[in-house]
C-alpha cells in the first residue's frame, strides 16, 4: 500500500539527458506528457507530448546546426518581434542592428531552478552581456519558467530592467504546431480582421486559411479576447493558446509543403522599436510578468 501511495503522488519528474545539447525532460507520468527544453539553444522547448502524441513540429536538420535559427518548438522573441527595416533601429540618435525576432532565441540560457511538486517546472534565465549590449544597450534579465501538468503547458515569463533608464522592448513566442494535414484545420481567433504582411492588405477572417497558398503570414492586430483555439479534425485534436493582456497581437504563419503552422502571441508589431507602437517601456528596477498557456485536448 505504501508503495502504491508513493507511485500515485510521484507523477512529476525532471531528467537531464545529454543529446547533441543538454536537454531537460519534464514529465507528468500520469498524463503520459513530456516537455523537452534545451537551454543552450535559445532556451527553446523542442518537443511536447500529450498522451504520448507530439504537439510540435521540429526541423531536426536546422536544429542540429548551431549556425542556423531553429524552425520548430517554441523560439523566444526578444527584444523585438518580426523584423526591422534593414534590420536597423535608432536609439538616442545612434543606429543599431538587430536581426529578425531579436537575439534571445540564438543565445544560451541557464537553467536555475526546477521543482516537481504539483507540476513539473523548469526555470531558465538569460542576462544581458557585452554581446547583447552592442545591439541592444540595456541591462536586463529574462526568467522563463516552463510548467507542464496534465494536458497543459504554461510559460511564465519575467522581464526585469537592471539598468537605470526605461527599457523599451517587445516580446513574443513563436510556437510551431505539428499539422500533417492542414486542410482539416479550423480556427477560432478573437479577431475578425487581419493584415497580410506581404501585401499590407486587410482581410476578414472566416475561420479557415487556404493551405494551397505558398505562404500565409498575417497578423491579427485588434484582438477581442485572450485565447485562440485550433481544431485539427485529422488528428482529433483541439489546441488552445491563451495569454495575458500584454499580448495584443496574434500572428499566423505557415508554408506550403511543411507540416506546421505557427500561432504566435506578440506584444507589439514589427518595427515597434522604431515606431513605438505598443512598445513596452519597463522602468529601472521593475519586473513585468507575462503568461502563455497551451492546452491540448483529443476528441
Amino acid at each position: 500500500m505504501i508503495d502504491d501511495l508513493l507511485t500515485m503522488t510521484n507523477v512529476f519528474a525532471i531528467a537531464l539527458k545529454q543529446k547533441q545539447y543538454k536537454t531537460y525532460i519534464l514529465s507528468d507520468e500520469t498524463a503520459n506528457s513530456t516537455l523537452e527544453v534545451v537551454p543552450e539553444r535559445g532556451g527553446i522547448a523542442t518537443s511536447w507530448l500529450v498522451e504520448g502524441k507530439e504537439m510540435f513540429y521540429l526541423d531536426a536538420e536546422r536544429f542540429a546546426n548551431p549556425d542556423r535559427t531553429v524552425r520548430g518548438g517554441i523560439p523566444i522573441l526578444f527584444p523585438i518581434c518580426g523584423n526591422l527595416p534593414d534590420d536597423t533601429y535608432t536609439h538616442k540618435g545612434v543606429e543599431r542592428q538587430l536581426k529578425q525576432h531579436g537575439f534571445a532565441r540564438d543565445l544560451p540560457w541557464t537553467a536555475t531552478e526546477q521543482f516537481t511538486e504539483g507540476c513539473a517546472a523548469l526555470t531558465l534565465v538569460l542576462k544581458s552581456s557585452e554581446k547583447t549590449q552592442t545591439v541592444y544597450p540595456f541591462d536586463f534579465q529574462l526568467a522563463f519558467t516552463y510548467q507542464i501538468k496534465g494536458n497543459s503547458l504554461e510559460i511564465v515569463q519575467e522581464y526585469t530592467n537592471l539598468g537605470d533608464e526605461p527599457m523599451p522592448f517587445a516580446s513574443g513566442l513563436h510556437p510551431y504546431f505539428l499539422a500533417p494535414n492542414k486542410t482539416n484545420l479550423r480556427f477560432e481567433i478573437p479577431g475578425m480582421q487581419y493584415r497580410d504582411h506581404h501585401t499590407h492588405k486587410k482581410g476578414y477572417f472566416t475561420g479557415v486559411f487556404d493551405p494551397t497558398l505558398d505562404e500565409i503570414d498575417v497578423s491579427f492586430d485588434e484582438l477581442t479576447g485572450l485565447a485562440a483555439t485550433v481544431t485539427d479534425e485529422a488528428r482529433g485534436l483541439r489546441l488552445t493558446v491563451s495569454y495575458n493582456s500584454s499580448y495584443g497581437k496574434l500572428v499566423f504563419w505557415t508554408l506550403k509543403g511543411k507540416d506546421f503552422y505557427c500561432l504566435e502571441p506578440w506584444t507589439a508589431p514589427r518595427n515597434a522599436l522604431n515606431t513605438g507602437e505598443h512598445l513596452i517601456y519597463l522602468q529601472p528596477g521593475a519586473t513585468c510578468e507575462m503568461l502563455v498557456r497551451m492546452t491540448a485536448t483529443f476528441f
